[in-house]
């Protein structure tokens, strides 16, 4: 167990945060050598209806799915479904004959995009931007929104396919760029495992994890627990947020079309400690093998080569990090900007869900929130280095 000052600590901070309206409520969870030390929740998933958050309470993971989908990949991998210099045209025709922005222009690919680029999001593929690549992804984000509730929304490898035919911003493999490359490789493995996507993970994860609460949607009976997202007001306060973000429907009542690799996923803090466990287990939880320890060492590892790695530099509070397989990757506890150890590895999404392994400590810190551009915040660093600094 965290000592009773430790314990103190954590829950203080969290309490301040929510008075000030960082966050309308949380829980946090801590294990130890495979065992829970600590779990707290404070504050509200609902302010309206004075709904408090709940161990069970269900949260949008946004970019906390990307490393599930990487999982999936090598799941794929190890099975020798892929090779990960597979160029993704081969899977899906859209990334035939594409071209890359270069000083405004658009000239054809030097080489195709591969699956190894997607893991790496060294591939040119970005989010959105003011130049040719970035105006093109972003239309057809926009044009997923807009089909949602629509009777033809886009399918998977239809939206897929469409963001191969937008140009790429770098010539793959020359540069990092944080993007929708884990959407595509989500698509990858739809046509590699002749699944979809959320079929292979319950068949492949959700299912032999016993992760009871983890999809793509929410039916009915669950909805009551999904989280309120928020965002700032602008005067000091949080109001409910209910647009829809990259293609995701915030309600999460329906099954969708589209089922995002990089941010489609719900779930809750439990569930999410099956997963994360498995990875510290070296790929088993509870008798059951998802990867062999061969595969998690490789898909924990950074994986980006000098010039890449200065792409990823401009990214400030990852500094200390390095990156491989959709996730953050701690190389130099001296330039972090948190107390951490060396291979410390893990991910968060954009509203606040988070997680972190640290395989040398034997520790796993897992924070779940609901809040617009949320990231990994000022909060969630200063509740990991409570823990981390006591250990």
């Amino acid at each position: 167990m965290l000592d009773p000052t430790v314990i103190h600590q954590l829950k203080t901070t969290l309490r301040t945060s929510i008075t000030n309206n960082e966050a309308a409520g949380a829980n946090f969870m801590v294990i130890k050598d495979g065992k829970e030390i600590f779990y707290h929740e404070d504050g509200m998933a609902d302010i309206a209806t004075e709904r408090p958050i709940t161990r069970d309470s269900i949260f949008r993971l946004y970019s906390m799915t990307k490393p599930i989908t990487a999982v999936s990949a090598m799941i794929l991998l190890e099975r020798g479904v892929i090779d990960l210099f597979d160029p993704v045209s081969t899977f899906l025709p859209g990334f035939k004959n594409q071209m890359v922005e270069k000083n405004g222009e658009l000239v054809p690919a030097e080489r195709e995009v591969n699956i190894y680029d997607l893991l790496g999001m060294t591939s040119g593929l970005v989010y959105g931007g003011t130049d040719k690549a970035g105006r093109a992804t972003e239309e057809v984000l926009k044009e997923i929104d807009r089909s949602l509730s629509g009777e033809s929304p886009l399918s998977t490898l239809e939206a897929m396919n469409r963001i191969g035919e937008a140009p790429l911003s770098f010539q793959p493999g020359s540069s990092w760029q944080y993007g929708i490359s884990a959407d595509v490789l989500g698509a990858v493995i739809e046509v590699a495992s002749g699944m979809r996507l959320g079929e292979f993970m319950q068949k492949e994860l959700f299912d032999p994890l016993e992760m009871k609460d983890t999809g793509f949607w929410l039916p009915e009976h669950k909805r009551s627990r999904l989280v309120t997202t928020y965002a700032d007001n602008g005067q000091g306060g949080l109001t409910a947020f209910t647009g829809n973000h990259l293609g995701i429907n915030n309600p999460m009542d329906h099954s969708p079309e589209f089922e995002s690799g990089g941010a489609g996923l719900v779930s809750t803090i439990d569930d999410s400690a099956k997963f994360t466990t498995m990875l510290m287990n070296n790929g088993s939880l509870s008798g059951v093998q998802i990867l062999r320890p061969r595969t998690v060492k490789y898909l924990t590892s950074a994986t980006l080569n000098e010039r890449q790695q200065k792409s990823y530099e401009s990214w400030h509070t990852l500094s200390g990090h390095s990156y491989g397989n959709l996730m953050r990757i701690m190389t130099d506890t001296t330039k972090a900007g948190i107390i951490g150890s060396p291979g410390e590895y893990g991910w968060d999404g954009w509203l606040g869900a988070y997680f972190g392994n640290c395989p040398q400590d034997g520790l796993t810190i897992l924070f779940m929130i609901q809040k617009k551009d949320a990231g990994t915040t000022s909060l969630t660093r200063k509740l990991r280095n409570i823990v981390v600094s006591s250990l």
